[in-house]
This record gives C-alpha cells, sequence and structure tokens, in this order.
C-alpha cells in the first residue's frame, strides 16, 4: 500500500483517560493511517493512570507535561499542534470515535480541495450503545444549531472534532490557553475572519455521555451559554477549569 505521506495529524489532548484513550487510538489503524496520510499524536497533560503506556503503544508521537504545570485543554492542543508536521490539524477528544473511518476522512479530503476553506466541524452525537432518547434530542438541536450558526457567519466548532488548516491555525496563534471553556468558540470566530468554516451535517463523532450523566442535561446547556456569554463578550470564559469526569 502506497503512503502518501502526512496530510493530516490527528491530536488527542490526553488526562486520565486509561478507560476510553485505547479504543479511540485504535480506529486509526495502519491501513488508515497510510491511505490518508494520518499521523497521531497525543499530548498529555500529566496523566497518573495508565494513559501514557497506552499512548505510547498506539500513537506515532507523545507530548508530555514533564513540568508538572496544570493544562487547559487548549495548552494541550496547542503544544500537540507544534509537533504535528501535516498541512491539516485534526483535533478530538479522548473520548471521541468516527462513525465510519473512512468515510470521515474520505469527506475531509473532499471538503479541503476548497481552497477558501480554513476550518470544519462536525455532527455529534453520544455512543450509540449508550443513547437515550434525551441523548438524540440535546445533540440533534445543537447539530442543527451550530450549522445554523455556520451558515450566517457565526462559526462555531463542536468541541469533539475540530478540522484546521495549519497555515490558519498559525495565523491565529493557536487556541486561547487561558479560556478553560468556550475555547471553540473563540478559535472558530477568530478562524473565520480568515476564509470559510464549514459544519458537516453528513459527518458524526460520537463521544461518551459520560459529563451529561453527571450534570444532567440542563446544567450542561447552561454551562455552555453563560460562557458562551463570558467569551463573546469580555474574552475569557465564566469557568475557571474544565472539570475532568471519569
Amino acid at each position: 500500500m502506497t503512503d502518501v505521506g502526512t496530510r493530516i495529524s490527528v491530536v488527542v489532548p490526553t488526562l486520565n483517560e486509561e478507560k476510553l484513550l485505547a479504543a479511540m487510538l485504535r480506529q486509526f489503524s495502519p491501513e488508515l493511517r497510510s491511505r490518508h496520510g494520518i499521523e497521531v499524536i497525543v499530548s498529555d497533560g500529566g496523566s497518573t493512570d495508565a494513559t501514557l503506556g497506552i499512548a505510547r503503544c498506539y500513537a506515532d508521537r507523545l507530548v508530555e507535561n514533564t513540568g508538572g504545570r496544570k493544562q487547559t485543554i487548549s495548552l494541550g492542543r496547542n503544544l500537540g499542534a507544534e509537533q504535528a508536521r501535516g498541512p491539516v490539524l485534526l483535533f478530538l477528544n479522548a473520548d471521541t470515535l468516527l462513525d465510519d473511518p473512512e468515510r470521515f476522512f474520505s469527506r475531509l479530503h473532499e471538503e479541503l480541495a476548497d481552497p477558501a476553506l480554513v476550518a470544519l466541524t462536525c455532527s455529534v452525537q453520544v455512543f450509540p450503545a449508550e443513547r437515550r432518547p434525551s441523548d438524540r434530542w440535546f445533540h440533534g438541536f445543537f447539530n442543527w444549531l451550530f450549522a445554523m450558526m455556520n451558515c450566517v457567519g457565526m462559526a462555531m466548532g463542536r468541541g469533539e472534532c475540530h478540522v484546521i488548516r495549519t497555515a490558519a491555525f498559525e495565523a491565529v496563534r493557536g487556541y486561547a490557553t487561558t479560556i478553560a471553556a468556550g475555547e471553540d468558540y473563540d478559535m472558530f470566530r477568530r478562524l473565520v475572519r480568515l476564509g470559510k468554516v464549514s459544519f458537516l451535517k453528513d459527518v458524526t463523532v460520537f463521544e461518551s455521555p459520560r459529563r451529561y450523566r453527571q450534570y444532567g442535561y440542563l446544567k450542561v446547556m447552561a454551562s455552555w451559554f453563560a460562557n458562551f456569554l463570558f467569551v463573546s463578550l469580555l474574552h475569557r470564559s465564566i469557568a475557571q477549569e474544565w472539570k475532568a469526569i471519569r
């Protein structure tokens, strides 16, 4: 099988993700990586469980937090991106699974053929095996809302999946490391000034429902809205940290 060279650098920020990380990384099979020019970079924030060992088994490169500094997810993504070699960055969370990896990357290549495109994101649902009617309704609504926001020029990317051209990422100087929550909105509203941002309604990634089960959808939605307002008006999040749920 012909290796096409690095075309997409997948960056996965982690912190104590031993429960879900192996399955997440295994979806990037050697054949898939070779066919689509994928490299996988795990950027760890200081895990104390088996996360580092899992990352060493499956990732092409591991960025370790050797200084012991507490990281935001933004800083973890930025540090991972510094090690990337591809012209396109794909940021995925450690609990994110692609519905159909082959189709996912084929669609990315199709969209990225448009030179005006600087970034894109896609639909999100929770793991099918754990999905409840409330999950389907909640994410169905927000997938529709974010698609509409992108259509009218209010760029918004679901944090579970960000696809960004490396040149554009560098032009906006990466994620704002001081923003603990709402960094996805902040990033995409800066990117849209450079060019086109797309939302792929026909492409889906799945995430763990652990945060929704812990807090419930009303509390999660209130948190999203509060951070959206603070980032929009004050360029900072109301949350001082994004609490890990493992």
